[in-house]
């Protein structure tokens, strides 16, 4: 009987949520509202059994735990431990299936669908931690396993378990970036990070400053407000009024988070001109430095180029030892948008790519892409020392005092546009330990020699037709695949036309249906 009563105990919270969860998957069945109200009527008559058993088996009047019940709570360890240890066993059998090629990459319904399928609202009561785990189970079953082998998207993808690992211990710590004494070991890490960063870009000794921001579009907007300060430094108090207007170039294929940066720093979207591309996409330097005159010849003031290492559809590196040349001739603050490519830094064979890039005088770079660090994780390089202090200090004595017991520099919170700012270093960091840099370098190689791999394999192929002549510099491997109906063509327009037709249709097929 007590082996009997210690095997309830310990197990009957796995009951309920195995119980709770066969009850939504059964009053999926029905439509309209009949589902939610069996499921409800469902799962209060097994709540109701299993507290009888309960009663009878633990001696217990009842099993229903709440958040009040953890930690803090008095005597909350053991409960706390248990609660944990279910969140970590859902985890762990959603990561054992993301890897699965057998299963789908995505339960995919529609959103007034998968509104339906579960109970998402808010509710002024507090739901049980049984009712949380269930939820916890439903958020992972119905999300896209960014880990299977079959999930390609857009510049990031794939799992990696000491990043995980790291995120987890992240948010245990739960501290901010702002201060040295409230993340005295996150602030070093990072500190120690971008160092070696800045020494990977070639820049000596890996002098200069930097930050780890949400993302690249933020990373290349801070490369903006530096350009604009270090120009035209009384800005930061008397606003875009005391400047004249100032113009910035950047490639017809570069990323859109150059015009929201200009749109959110009031220079507008107008004011950044786009410069022609060559057919593999790169900029045409001759086309920048045509515009730069023109610009100066209308009363414009040229203050910032961004070129870009690796363009988001193409894959394509800009010229940046052509385009450094033209912003030094016309004193124009250069920024390289290496938050695609920047990470073939790290391998011997592709950083030529990127020759050049020690010259420019900010840096995006994106270890949540090619590193596959866990998102999000995007930090700006800036070559001069102490121009993001200036740029954006508010000196807020109340949080960063100047006579603590320590370099204040290490109080990194003034330089940043936020105040609270989450700890991406330490996913970086961990997995940069657990790899080393040859490890870094070794994956970025056999992912750039899998697209050669790809690009070899359909070049010839019949029914197939790349988008542009060439082996691509990155892993962006841009093709058509020609259906038979339109593969003999002549006609270029309807050729793309009815390509675009079958490409919608294609897609609203994958939503369906999954990748299975």
């Amino acid at each position: 009987m007590e082996v009997l009563r210690w095997i309830w105990c310990s197990n009957h919270t796995r009951l309920i949520v195995s119980a709770r969860a066969w009850c939504q998957a059964a009053a999926q069945k029905f439509s309209g509202g009949i589902g939610s109200k069996l499921c409800g009527t469902l799962n209060e008559a097994i709540l109701h059994l299993i507290r009888s058993l309960n009663a009878i088996i633990c001696n217990s009047n009842t099993i229903v735990l709440l958040f009040t019940d953890l930690l803090p709570a008095l005597n909350g360890d053991a409960k706390t431990m248990n609660f944990l240890q279910e969140v970590v066993d859902i985890m762990l059998a959603y990561i054992v299936e993301s890897f699965d090629r057998s299963t789908k990459v995505i339960d995919f319904h529609y959103p007034n669908e998968l509104l339906q399928r579960n109970n998402w609202e808010l509710s002024d009561e507090p739901e049980t931690l049984d009712d949380i785990l269930i939820s916890c189970r439903a958020t992972l079953k119905y999300a896209i396993k960014t880990a299977h082998p079959r999930y390609f998207n857009q510049l990031s993808t794939g799992l990696d378990m000491v990043g995980l690992a790291a995120d987890w211990l992240t948010s245990t710590a739960n501290t901010n970036m702002f201060t040295y004494e409230v993340a005295p070991v996150f602030v070093l890490l990072e500190y120690v990070t971008l160092k070696k960063m800045r020494e990977i870009i070639g820049w000596q000794e890996g002098h200069g400053d930097g930050i780890f921001s949400p993302g690249g579009a933020i990373s290349n907007m801070y490369a903006m407000l530096l350009a604009r300060y270090k120009m035209f430094p009384e800005v930061k108090e008397k606003g875009m009024s005391s400047v004249p207007r100032l113009v910035a170039f950047t490639s017809e294929h570069s990323h859109f988070s150059i015009k929201k940066g200009a749109a959110a720093l009031g220079i507008g979207t107008e004011s950044v001109i786009c410069i022609k591309a060559d057919e593999r996409g790169k900029m045409i330097p001759s086309d920048l430095e045509r515009r730069i005159v023109e610009a100066k010849q209308k009363g414009y003031v040229p203050f910032f180029v961004s070129a870009t290492a690796g363009t988001t559809v193409y894959g394509a590196f800009d010229p940046l030892m052509a385009i450094a040349d033209i912003c030094k001739k016309h004193d124009i603050w250069m920024h390289v948008d290496g938050a695609w490519g920047g990470s073939l830094l790290m391998s011997r064979k592709h950083r030529w790519k990127l020759n050049g890039v020690e010259r420019a005088n900010s840096m995006t770079w994106n270890p949540h892409k090619m590193m596959a660090v866990p998102l999000q994780c995007s930090a700006l390089l800036v070559r001069e020392e102490g121009l993001m202090q200036s740029c954006n200090q508010m000196q807020a004595c109340y949080l960063f005092q100047q006579d603590k017991q320590y370099d204040l520099s290490y109080d990194t919170g003034d330089k940043a546009l936020q105040c609270g700012r989450h700890v991406d270093i330490f996913k970086l960091w961990l997995m940069w330990r657990a790899k080393g840099t040859i490890g870094f370098e070794a994956q970025i190689d056999k992912c750039l020699e899998l697209s050669e791999y790809l690009y070899n394999k359909i070049k010839d192929r019949e029914g197939y037709e790349m988008v542009f002549d060439g082996k691509p510099q990155h892993t962006n491997v841009c093709f058509w695949y020609l259906p038979p109906g339109v593969r003999y063509l002549e006609d270029k327009v309807e050729k793309m036309k009815r390509l675009m037709l079958m490409l919608c249709l294609l897609h609203r097929l994958k939503l369906v249906f999954g990748d299975s």
